[in-house]
This record gives C-alpha cells, structure tokens and sequence, in this order.
C-alpha cells in the first residue's frame, strides 16, 4: 500500500523509463523455468539481477535531457536500468514534493537532484556519501563540499554550480552606441531607450529587462542580489542575527520596484527562469537576468537572437558599498536513505558528479563543473569561452543564508520572496517591507539562535 500512497503524492509526475533491461535477461525470462533449471550438467552461476534506480532530474532547460542521457550511459556501463522522474520546474514546488515522499519513507525515488541550499534542511533523509565516494570529493570545490557537509556527513556531491548572470543583446547596443551596464541605474536607463526606439520602429512587443519575478525560491536569488549589490548585506549575518532591516536593502527593493510596467512586463511576477528566457530568447528582451544554461539555448542554431546575445556580471546598486553580486546557485545528488539499492544508486550518483560525466555536460550543454581540473580542459573552454567569465562572477558570489539559519532557510526565504514581491507590486514600500520581515525573522529565530 506504501507505493500508492506516494503515488498520490507524486501527482502527474511521470516515471520514464531511461534504459531499458538487457535483452538476453528478456529472453531468458520467456522460457518456462522447468527447462532453465533443468539443464543437465549446467554449471555456470546466476547472473545477479540488475537493480533499478529511479532519479530526479531537473526540468529546466536541457536538465531532463542531459540527466537521462547521463543515467543512460551510467547504465549500459553497469548494466543496471533507470528510471527518470521529471520534477516541478519550480525549486519551491520540488522541494516541497522531496519533503513529502522523504518523510512517507518512500521507496520511488533513489537519487534525488538538490538545490545548493537545501542540505540543512533535508540531509537527514540522506546517506554519507563518503562511504562510497573513494575519496573523490577532494576533485570538487572545497566551498561546495563544505556546504554539503551536515554534522562530519557528506550528504550530497556537487552536480553543477551556478550564478546570476546579465545577458544583453550585442546588435541592440550596438545600434544605440550603448555600452555594457555596469551598474543598475544604467542598465534600467539604456533598456528604457532602447525599449523606446525599438517600439517606435514597430517592434511593440519589446521589453527592457526580464528577470525571474514569481513568488518562489529564484525571486530570493533575484532579490537578494539586487540588496547585495546595494551594500544591503544577506538577509541573516552569517552569525545568525538578522541583517534585512536597513536602508541599502530597502534601496535596492524600491529601485526594482521602478522597473516593473515601464521596462520590465507586469507579468514578470509570474516569471519563473523558462518564462523569462522564452521572451528573451524569441527576441523580445534587451537584457535578461539568468543563470548560465540559457547561453547554450540562445546560440542553439533555430535561435532567433544566435550570434547576438552577450553576458556579463550583474550590475551594481547604488551607494559606498556598492558591488556586483551573484546569487551562488547549483544543483547536488543525493542518495534516500529509503533506497532499496543504496550501492548502485551510490554508483550512480558518483558517477554522474564524476569528471568524466561533468565535461560531457559542460560541452553538449554548458553546465557549469564543480571539478577544479575541468576549467583547463581545452574541449570545455571551446565550447565555453565564457567559463573564463564564469569563473570571475564566483569571486563576487554572495550565498544564500541556508547555513546560519540551518533548517529554517525555507521559511526565511518565503519570507523574503514575499516582502520582495510585495516591493515590486507597489502593496509595500521597501523601508516597511524590510522592517517587517525583520520583526518576523526575529521571531522565528529568537533573536539569532537558529
């Protein structure tokens, strides 16, 4: 009864199969097991049964794709099947789903696909990975491993790793002889020229700048690097106190306010990373804020806009300090402790983090490695000359408070996306959206203490 108990949780989620079983295990299967065992003199041992490992990949671009094809190899290698499970395009909504079937204690999903920032809150489903990793972790960027780490476990290895980018259109500026922004006040004042121009030559449908707006987890990264950049600090010091309360980040929200109805579309509220990368990409964007997937997709050859699209670090605000800031994204695998195959689903996870996997997903789809040795590697920097930048963007990084605020991280960016929503359409002004998610923050930690 426990399988379709969390079925029902599982919805319209589909279970597709990634590689089917082998053909000879088929054809031994038709014949009637009175024959099979009575072969006279037959010496030769049982072939150990394959196991079959369910997995959650991403739904965000290319990451069913690449995953399948991924769990694909991994199981001609090993003769093992998989079976692929497509998840919310919605961090929110996927994490939301991996805490119901975790706690149920289900059995469907082996390998889960976890965002940066959810270790502390769901790395006690997970085993330690260093049982079967060999020492393989040390490839991996110590910060991420780090972050990884709950209590001495290693609960999950790094997949890929991200940050915020801006991406412009090259031909646009180019027309209007504008630079590249490199602060906030100057991409909003070219996007409104050439927004203007543009429509005046009859393209009505063009909009300045898009960027992920939706009340759900990538508003906080949005978000929390515009109050960043403004000096406006993380949310939650990394001593747990809570920091939101003051008049850089109040700053950075009313900015942002400003954008929405006159460069960005009011429907941006509902934007998540597909949405804004579909207007984008079909032409009808100058600048856009995503993470550094959409490259691929925009240079993919029936792109509208191939050739034409440039990226660079995020802008700065306003005021002394001052700086550009990446939210630090990335995605990491993880093994239920639930599993009925924990070694192979191990395998699996090891081997699709490993170097080998990595560099093949760099090339056909430009995620970013988390394997320090691939950012000299000359296949993935021809494919990727932009990693040169990538790399950059990590030294001006701001991570999300997941690890002072440990388990409450969920709560404290709902908290945040909501009074930045609120911000943006026009409900709150930023001084009191902060001054309340502050008041609330403090609540919910008693003054700190996580």
């Amino acid at each position: 009864m426990k399988s379709y108990t969390v079925m029902s949780i599982l919805g319209s989620i589909a279970l597709v199969t990634a590689a089917g079983c082998n053909k000879k295990s088929e054809q031994a299967a038709d014949k009637p097991a009175d024959k099979m065992a009575d072969k006279a003199g037959d010496k030769t041992p049982a072939k150990a049964a394959s196991a079959e490992i369910a997995i959650s990949c991403g739904s965000v671009g290319k990451d069913y794709d690449t995953c399948k094809e991924g769990a694909e190899l991994w199981a001609k290698k090993t003769g093992n099947t998989v079976k692929v499970v497509t998840s919310p395009t919605s961090s929110s909504e996927k994490l939301a789903l991996a805490q119901q079937l975790l706690a149920a204690g289900a059995t469907d999903v082996d390998v889960f696909s976890i965002d940066v920032v959810w270790p502390g809150i769901l790395g006690s489903f997970f085993l330690d990975l260093k049982d079967y990793t060999g020492g393989s972790e040390k490839n991996h960027f110590e910060s991420i491993i780090a972050n990884n780490t709950l209590d001495g476990h290693l609960v999950s290895l790094p997949w890929f790793t991200d940050a915020g980018l801006l991406y412009y259109r090259k031909d646009l500026l180019d027309k209007y002889k504008e630079k590249v922004p490199t602060t906030w006040a100057e991409m909003a004042a070219t996007a409104k020229k050439i927004q203007d121009g543009e429509r005046k030559a009859g393209a009505k449908e063009l909009w300045g700048y898009v960027f992920q707006g939706k009340a759900y987890e990538g508003l906080t990264c949005n978000a929390l690097e515009w109050v960043a950049s403004y000096g406006g600090g993380t949310i939650v010091g990394t001593d747990g106190k809570v920091t939101i309360n003051n008049p850089d980040a109040a700053a950075a929200l009313d900015a942002a306010a400003t954008w929405i109805g006159t460069i960005t579309p009011p429907g941006v509220l509902n934007y998540e990373e597909e949405e804004s990368r579909g207007v984008f990409q079909s032409g009808n964007a100058v600048f856009m804020r995503n993470w550094p997937y959409a490259y691929q997709l925009a240079q993919a050859a029936t792109s509208p806009i191939k050739d034409k699209v440039g990226m660079t670090t995020l802008p700065k605000g306003a005021g002394a300090n001052a700086r550009g800031a990446a939210a630090m994204g990335g995605w990491n695998l993880s093994v239920s402790k639930f599993s009925k195959h924990p070694k192979e689903a191990a395998d699996l996870v090891v081997y699709l983090t490993g170097p080998e996997e990595q560099k093949r997903r760099a090339v056909s789809g430009g995620y970013q490695p988390t394997i320090k040795s691939l950012y000299e590697d000359k296949d993935v920097l021809a494919a990727n000359p932009s990693f040169a930048l990538l790399l950059g963007t990590f030294s001006s990084s701001v991570p999300r408070p997941s690890t002072p605020t440990k388990g409450s991280y969920n709560q404290v960016s709902s908290a945040f996306w909501t009074a930045a929503q609120s911000v943006l359409n026009k409900q709150a002004t930023g001084k009191a959206a902060v001054a309340e998610l502050a008041e609330k923050l403090d609540q919910v930690s008693h003054g700190g203490s996580w």
